[in-house]
């Protein structure tokens, strides 16, 4: 496993490849692989001890010609410019994959929250949230939760760009709590989009689910979820793992007790229902049906692809494959059901969470599930109908064709602003 590879060189090479495939121009081409703007901002915070500590942080506005940018804010001490800029590419080409009118945004502060009191991590939060306060808004660039962000550090944003602008605006933010006008079904929606990937992909390449072994790198929101609404199919979890290593049973975990025993410890090490231990590397080239990458980006590069045995992977986390690793796959005839797709179920409901926030009018977790549903289904298809008509090496090449080509044509339908 290696975290060398530069994530924002991953993306345009991603789109090379699939731009091998349209009639696009190389100069629109160019404009697509670059951000056309992106905010560095140290943020100097108060801590609890009356001290000042300096924290860098990013805001990418990747391309919003599809609609206003769309894209989470990640706490990480592994935050950095080229992996935001990549990040917001990658929201762009997943919005237009899953065909909602937005663009890709995506920002960062390089902070491991916990190190940090929560009084600290709201100054945090609230600082940031007012530099960005004149680049945000409902119709400009929303932002969402991501790694070690949830409904706490919306509402907070929230709170902040409300109280600052003097209006009620719930739409500046997606991925908040209920009660600060948070969407039904938004928790659990990364998750299931994997998991609607997962049932779509086995179902066309004729595989059952009931019964198959699965495994889960990285078991926080996304992975969970997915782990236990994939077992709900059926299928078996044979292994999962977090930052502490992984865990193995030969005859499945409950993934909900799993989490549970999670929630309680800190770490999936040391449950009492696993056959043994080993890394998070020794799990990704487990022989299993489906292997589930929900970590964070470059888990698997060339090398370890090709100790890779699992017959289908589906992305849960962005970027978790290298290009070089989707170049050794594809040699190997293993599918890889992309991110951009896999995990754009955050995304979409977030969309539904900004349209009901807009008509302040709002839904059943019901209907946000079967909304979703339709989505990604369809989204499905139009990817494996590019896959079986275009002549294109993999699946990701699939999916980009597909969502280049909508941007592209949004892009040069407006026409070009001098």
């Amino acid at each position: 496993m290696t975290n060398e590879a530069n994530p924002f060189e991953s993306l345009q090479e991603q789109i090379d490849d699939a731009a091998a495939h349209l009639d696009v121009g190389d100069d629109v081409l160019d404009r697509l692989k670059h951000p056309e703007r992106v905010l560095e901002l140290n943020l100097s915070v108060e801590q609890d001890d009356g001290s000042l500590e300096r924290f860098r942080a990013f805001r990418s506005e990747f391309n919003g010609d599809r609609g206003p940018y769309k894209g989470g804010i990640r706490y990480h001490p592994g935050v950095t410019r080229d992996e935001v800029k990549a990040l917001s590419g990658w929201m762009v080409y997943k919005c237009a994959v899953v065909d909602i009118p937005y663009g890709g945004g995506k920002g960062g502060i390089v902070v491991d929250p916990s190190d940090y009191s929560a009084a600290e991590i709201e100054r945090l939060t609230r600082s940031f949230a007012e530099e960005l306060r004149p680049f945000i808004g409902e119709d400009t660039d929303i932002p969402a939760p991501d790694v070690n962000t949830g409904q706490r550090e919306m509402n907070w944003i929230k709170d902040t760009y409300e109280t600052l602008e003097n209006t009620t605006e719930p739409g500046v933010v997606t991925g908040k709590s209920l009660e600060s006008g948070g969407s039904e079904g938004r928790v659990e929606a990364t998750g299931r989009s994997v998991m609607l990937t997962a049932r779509e992909a086995f179902e066309y390449l004729d595989k059952d689910m009931d019964g198959a072994s699965v495994a889960v790198q990285g078991y926080g929101n996304a992975g969970h979820i997915a782990a236990y609404l994939i077992e709900d199919l059926g299928a078996n979890i044979v292994a999962v793992s977090d930052s502490s290593g992984a865990i193995y049973a030969e005859d499945g975990f409950d993934a909900r007790e799993v989490k549970t025993y999670k929630n309680e410890t800190g770490s999936v090490s040391g449950y009492s229902g696993a056959d043994e231990e080993f890394s998070n590397e020794d799990l990704l080239t487990l022989d299993v049906d489906l292997l589930v990458p929900a970590a964070l980006e470059n888990a698997i590069d060339g090398d370890l692809a090709r100790d890779v045995q699992a017959d289908v992977i589906v992305e849960a986390a962005n970027g978790p494959l290298t290009p070089d690793a989707d170049d050794v796959l594809t040699d190997a005839d293993v599918h890889v059901f992309p991110d951009i797709l896999a995990n754009a179920g955050g995304v979409t409901v977030s969309y539904f969470e900004w349209v009901q926030n807009r008509q302040r009018f709002y839904w059943t977790e019901e209907k946000v599930n079967e909304e979703l549903e339709r989505h990604v289904v369809s989204a499905f298809e139009d990817l494996v109908e590019c896959y079986e008509t275009v002549d294109v090496a993999n699946l990701r090449t699939a999916a980009y064709v597909v969502a280049i080509q909508r941007v592209a044509d949004a892009f040069t339908d407006s026409g070009n602003w001098p």
